[in-house]
């Protein structure tokens, strides 16, 4: 990552941010795994991070973080994308394959769209491009992290029945036959919004709006669809609740 950041200065800005983020007490004391090779930028994250209430581990490698994974399971992960060894995208993709299901947000001067995209399909709920404002980091860990908080359940927000698989939209959780089947942040972000209109069809950018994707366009919520039919669908290539209309967007249809 070294390389990324040559003549970039301003990554993590040390100075005062012109205006102060008020604690969340439902994500206070979240512990985070922090994951980059820049020493000063894993110190200044780690730094920031503690300040705001959450409990930091910090790794210097892919290798090192697998290593802390070992002996703790954080809230969620902020992971570089380009180190020596094991690439973040790399370590993304295997936790994904042996059902880590926190929330992983990839950080990497490199914020093209299609870059974006590539984070998402390795299996991040998130994506940040290089410099960015530590602020807008620690928002973005909150607004994941309140996914999974259990809320109040809300009386104009219904049950959603899709098969053997039932989702609670006001509480963010979905239920197969065995209990919880896990879903990352944006795979919950977009059930629910879903399920908040049943049998009507949300557009694209409708569902990019929600799923705060405006900026990574189409194909985000593409692959977004893609994940969470894997969880919900008997076959996914043959979708029988969440179902693509051609040049209009996507509908859930609940049944049994």
């Amino acid at each position: 990552m070294a390389s990324e950041q040559a003549g970039d200065k301003s990554v993590l800005d040390e100075r005062p941010a012109p205006f102060q983020v008020a604690r969340d007490e439902s994500v206070s004391g979240a512990h985070v795994l922090v994951v980059d090779d820049d020493p000063r930028l894993r110190r200044l994250l780690q730094r920031y991070l503690v300040e705001h209430g959450f409990r930091v581990t910090a790794s210097a490698s892919a290798l090192e973080a697998r290593q802390a994974l070992g002996f703790m399971l954080p809230d969620a992960i902020v992971l570089d994308v380009t180190m020596p060894g094991e690439t973040g995208l790399e370590l993304t993709r295997a936790l994904r394959t042996q059902g880590l299901d926190i929330p992983i947000l990839l950080l990497t001067a490199r914020g093209e769209p299609e870059d974006r995209i590539t984070g998402l399909e390795a299996g991040a709920d998130d994506y940040l491009g290089k410099p960015f404002e530590p602020r807008e980091l620690l928002l973005r860990l909150k607004a994941h992290l309140r996914r999974l908080t259990p809320s109040a359940p809300a009386d104009n927000l219904r049950v959603v029945r899709l098969g053997m698989v039932e989702f609670d939209p006001a509480r963010g959780v979905l239920t197969g036959e065995n209990g919880p089947v896990h879903l990352t942040g944006g795979e919950a972000a977009l059930l629910a919004a879903l399920s908040r209109r049943p049998n009507e069809v949300l557009s694209r950018e409708e569902i990019a709006i929600a799923l705060d994707m405006t900026e990574i366009g189409e194909r985000a919520v593409d692959v977004q669809v893609t994940r969470l039919r894997r969880r919900i669908e008997p076959d996914p290539r043959e979708p029988r609740y969440l179902h693509t209309i051609r040049g209009k967007g996507y509908v859930l249809k609940p049944g049994f």
